[in-house]
């Protein structure tokens, strides 16, 4: 069992005024998710979105 914490980053592409999310990649090998939360709030609830559901996200957001 894994005890490795969250490292969360936000986007470069985030400066639009804090409406953003952190996301910590870091526990995708060793828990198959990708956890996120609101930006403004370091206290605020996690969101635990598996791997490949997260990626489809990403890849959809791309694909505009």
């Amino acid at each position: 069992m894994t005890t490795e914490s969250p490292r969360w980053f936000t986007s470069s592409y985030s400066d639009n005024g804090g409406a953003c999310v952190e996301v910590a990649t870091n526990l995708v090998a060793s828990r198959g998710v990708v956890p996120v939360r609101d930006s403004k709030r370091d206290d605020s609830p996690v969101l635990g979105f598996a791997a490949a559901a997260f990626s489809a996200f990403v890849d959809g957001v791309k694909a505009g």
